[in-house]
This record gives structure tokens, C-alpha cells and sequence, in this order.
């Protein structure tokens, strides 16, 4: 994970998620590492279900109607799937060399991932000796199915684009923290709530040690309003983010709010839990939060009493300078929903 920029080796973060679509560019200036551009759009509901492109035409033009109305011209991207068809496992093998591991790791991953071995990807990284066991190492295991790769490689095609890199969300928000923050022998769990898919990822001394995505996320808001005064969804997106509405009392809409957060609290709990069994003598000294429902203050406030830890909201811009061009209360109000974009921003086109 390396923060460093090359003349023309920069690639555009693109961050396809179910309910917008990001871009963001980084390019190398004399004062540093500058954010250039940052920009949304909205997709179509249903168009993208639970990672699951549903709809090819509408994304692929959303993208790139998203490159035209903001001048991007650079072709290359990088871009990154989760969800699950995805698997991110720390497994313990023999100790042998990257080339040995490389001819044996599908018969060491078929014990520990839950699809057909021949539908999947494969790739790894030794993480180093194994604490209990020096004839042993860990090993960080990554799988993502075939059929998903090639969806979102299509769609990037569709969009006259190109590919280059294809990441994992959770990855791309620990690229972009580990920019952002400095934190020494600190326990962090990096949480990122999205429209239908809340990523979680507990870093031990900067290295993953726990990931999981589930299906939570800021749809459930939507659906209950939609189911509590049958509106539509776009109508629910705009009831939630408003102050007032006359369509539904502050009372049901807080309702409907704690009701949701209290279900992610409790998820990410458990999540928390299974860290603390693992490493008993362990604290999570920090929760910091990204995506959509990092805004959600009820949501910060509730997580900090039940997890008892600090809970920050990321700031994916902090490490930057930022384009004259850019209103810094944009960037405040819309920078947990930037993280993952950030994270394939900075990703290099000769990066592994």
C-alpha cells in the first residue's frame, strides 16, 4: 500500500455503488498530492442490487455521463467490487515460498471458500510468520467470483473506459486511512456503510485481521419509509435527508432511524465480539466510519455507547491539497462517501 505519484501512472478512482457512482482524481503538483476532481451521480433504484449489476445500459451510460459533465479525459481506471461474491480470509499454511504458494493455492483455498473453485479468482499475500507456529504463516486469501469480475469489466467497457486495476472495497478505504491517519500500535475497525452493503475491516498494527460485508446499509431507511406511506424510493431518499416533510412526522421518521442504526450496532457488535474472542487482550482503540451512513449522527452516537469506542467519521481529504475549484462544505458534507474513491484515486497503473 503505497502513497507515492508518478507522472502519468495516476489512475481515476471510480466507486460503483448501488445507489451513486463516484469519481475522483488525484493528479502530482509541486505543493502535493492534489484532489483535481470529485464528483457523483445518482443510479437508477434496481439498476445495481446487492453488487449485482441488473442493469448494464443504465450504468454504463450513468458513468459515463459522470466522465463528460466533468471533463474527465483520462481512460484509465481503477475500480473495486465486495458483497458476496467476495472473500477476504486470513488462513494459516505451511511455510513455503510466494512461487510454491502460487502452485498450491487452490487446493489451500477449496477448505475455506463456500463457491466452486473454478468460478473464482484467486490472489494472496503472505502476511508473515505465524505468532504460535514458525513452521507456519498467514496468509491473506482474496476470491471473488468470475462472473461478477467480468459484469463490472463490461460495464467499465461499455462506458469507453479502461480497467486497469481491480480492487476491494475494503482495501480501498484501509489504502486510503492509511494516508490519511497516522496511528501508531492503534487498533482501528474501518466501517463502511453504503446503500445495501456495510464493509467491515479490523486493522491489528495496520494489518487486516478480520473482513466481512453484510447486507445493511441506508436502503433499509428508504424501504421503511416507502413501506410506512407508500411513496416511491427516490421520494424516501429526499424524505430522509430532509429536516421536515409533510408526508411523515419527525416522530415516525426518527422511529424508522433508530429502528435501522440500532440493527448495524448490534451487527457490528457482534463483529467487534469476534475480534475480542480472537485476541483477548486486545482493544479497539477506534471505529472510524465511512459511506452514506457515517452522516447519520444517531447511528455515531448509538455504535460509540454499545461498542464503548471512540467513533470517528473518516476524512478521506486530509492528506490532500485541494483544487481552488472545490467548496470545502461540499468536500465536509459528502467526504465518508468519498472514501472508497479516494482509495482507487491513489492507486498507480504499476501497482500489483
Amino acid at each position: 500500500m503505497v502513497f507515492g505519484f508518478g507522472k502519468k501512472l495516476n489512475l481515476i478512482g471510480l466507486d460503483i455503488g448501488s445507489s451513486k457512482i463516484k469519481v475522483a482524481e488525484v493528479s502530482d503538483t509541486k505543493s502535493g498530492p492534489t484532489l483535481k476532481k470529485l464528483a457523483m451521480i445518482d443510479v437508477a433504484p434496481g439498476a445495481i442490487e446487492e453488487g449485482a449489476i441488473r442493469d448494464h445500459q443504465v450504468v454504463s451510460d450513468a458513468i459515463r455521463q459522470l466522465f463528460q459533465e466533468n471533463n474527465i479525459k483520462e481512460p484509465n481506471v481503477a475500480i473495486s467490487i465486495g458483497g458476496y461474491s467476495v472473500i477476504v480470509k486470513k488462513i494459516d499454511v505451511k511455510t513455503m515460498t510466494e512461487e510454491e504458494l502460487q502452485e498450491t493455492i487452490n487446493f489451500e483455498a477449496e477448505q475455506y471458500i463456500p463457491f466452486d473453485i473454478s468460478d473464482v479468482n484467486l490472489d494472496f499475500q503472505i502476511i508473515g510468520e505465524n505468532e504460535a507456529n514458525p513452521n507456519m504463516m498467514s496468509v491473506l486469501l482474496v476470491a471473488a467470483k468470475k462472473d461478477m469480475i467480468d459484469e463490472y469489466l463490461h460495464i467499465v467497457d461499455m462506458a469507453g473506459l479502461n480497467a486497469v486495476i481491480m480492487d476491494i472495497d475494503a482495501f480501498a478505504l484501509q489504502n486510503i486511512f492509511e494516508v490519511n491517519y497516522a496511528l501508531e500500535k492503534e487498533n482501528v475497525a474501518l466501517i463502511d456503510i453504503g446503500a445495501t452493503k456495510t464493509s467491515l475491516n479490523i486493522l491489528k498494527d495496520n494489518s487486516s485481521v478480520f473482513m466481512r460485508d453484510v447486507s445493511l446499509g441506508c436502503d433499509q431507511i428508504n424501504q421503511k419509509i416507502v413501506s410506512l406511506i407508500d411513496c416511491s424510493i427516490e421520494e424516501a431518499e429526499q424524505i430522509k435527508h430532509s429536516d421536515q416533510s409533510d408526508r411523515i412526522s419527525p416522530a415516525d421518521l426518527k422511529e424508522i432511524i433508530t429502528s435501522v442504526v440500532g440493527d448495524w450496532s448490534t451487527e457490528i457488535k457482534r463483529a467487534l465480539d469476534f475480534f475480542y474472542s480472537t485476541y483477548p487482550d486486545d482493544q479497539i482503540n477506534k471505529v472510524i466510519l465511512s459511506g452514506g451512513g457515517a452522516n447519520i449522527q444517531e447511528f455515531r452516537q448509538l455504535l460509540a455507547v454499545e461498542a464503548s469506542v471512540e467513533v470517528v467519521t473518516m476524512n478521506p481529504f486530509d492528506a490532500f491539497e485541494i483544487d481552488s475549484s472545490f467548496d470545502s462544505s461540499y468536500l465536509d458534507r459528502i467526504a465518508p462517501q468519498a472514501a472508497i474513491c479516494m482509495g482507487l484515486a491513489i492507486r498507480k497503473v504499476d501497482d500489483k
